[in-house]
Order: structure tokens, then C-alpha cells, then sequence
């Protein structure tokens, strides 16, 4: 009966996480499932690579792919992760920086432009049309310019799974408690016979 709360607990965790981030470019869903094994319920949970529906932005700087890769930026601690939505800007040392301070990755490191830089689905970054740089993509990666990957998040599902492993939780709870309450007053009988 543990298992069950703890499962439904987790799935509860997971649809309000996907929820929380139900705005954020680029956010994958988690999904979660449930499996029965000889210990009980055990809840796993998995990213959903589903691409999110592609909004335009017009900006010059704001990227999103096309396909199933990604481009890569290099992150505070200086790992480089792919993303695949990005609303970039110019730093003050003029390297292309998301609103998280990662800085995005070219063919040659980080990539360091002027105001009027532009890049195109290539992934070619060109100051006054001419080339500068490549945006670091997976092979079969085409970007989007002026484009930003929206979640895959779909609010009205993850309210009902919150509300269906909410339900869930209070079941099994409710479960638990009966179950204490029959073992509680089965030991009570037994002191009492025993006197």
C-alpha cells in the first residue's frame, strides 16, 4: 500500500512539474508510468521528444530547430548541453547569450557578433552578408530564424492527471488509514480477550 501512495505521489510531482513549466520555450514534458512489480507499484518517468508547435517571434536572434537534434550552449559551469529553443541576445562582449546567460556554440566556440548579425536555417551566422560563423546543430538539424519552440505541454491533460493521481494519493491514503484502524482494533480485541 506504501507503493501505491509513493507512486501516486510521484505521478502527482511529475504532471505539476510539467504544469509549472507549462509556458517556458522549449520545455519537454515528462511523462510518467506506472509498472506492477513483485514489490508494488513503481513509477517511472520519461522526457516526451515530442517538438512543441513552432511560434514566430521575427526576431533575428530567436532560434528553434527543425528535426530531431538540437543546437548546443555552453552553460554557466561551462557544460556544453543542447537546447532546442533559444531567444538569443548580444552580451556586452557581443557573444549570443539566452536570457539563463548561456552562451550559444559555433563551429569555432563561442559565437561573438555585431548588432546587425543575422543567421539563417543553415545555421550560418553572417555580419553584413557575409559569413561568420555556423551554429553548432546535430546532422539533420535545420533552424528556424526568428522562430521559438513552444512546450509540448498540453494544460487541460495535466490538470486531469493532477487531479487523477491527487485522487489516487487520497485513496490509497484512505486505504492505509483502514487498514491501521482494523490492525489497531484486532490488537485491542486480542489485550482483551488475553485479560
Amino acid at each position: 500500500m506504501a507503493t501505491a501512495l509513493h507512486a501516486a505521489k510521484t505521478r502527482l510531482d511529475v504532471s505539476a512539474f510539467n504544469l509549472a513549466n507549462v509556458s517556458s520555450d522549449g520545455f519537454h514534458k515528462r511523462r510518467s508510468r506506472a509498472t506492477l512489480t513483485a514489490t508494488g507499484l513503481h513509477v517511472s518517468s520519461a522526457i516526451d521528444e515530442k517538438p512543441g508547435p513552432l511560434r514566430h517571434t521575427g526576431r533575428a536572434l530567436d532560434l528553434a530547430t527543425a528535426g530531431a537534434g538540437g543546437f548546443v550552449v555552453r552553460d554557466a559551469t561551462g557544460t556544453l548541453v543542447p537546447a532546442r529553443s533559444g531567444s538569443f541576445a548580444r552580451s556586452a562582449a557581443g557573444a549570443l547569450t539566452d536570457d539563463r546567460g548561456n552562451v550559444l556554440q559555433g563551429a569555432h566556440g563561442p559565437i561573438v557578433v555585431s548588432a546587425d548579425a543575422t543567421i539563417d536555417a543553415r545555421g550560418i551566422v553572417r555580419e553584413a552578408g557575409n559569413p561568420v560563423d555556423r551554429v553548432r546543430v546535430a546532422p539533420g538539424t535545420a533552424l528556424q530564424s526568428g522562430f521559438l519552440e513552444s512546450t509540448n505541454v498540453d494544460s487541460v491533460s495535466e490538470m486531469v492527471d493532477v487531479l487523477t493521481a491527487q485522487r489516487a494519493f487520497e485513496t490509497a491514503q484512505k486505504t492505509l488509514s483502514a487498514i491501521d484502524e482494523e490492525r489497531q482494533k484486532e490488537t485491542n480485541d486480542v489485550v482483551r480477550v488475553k485479560s
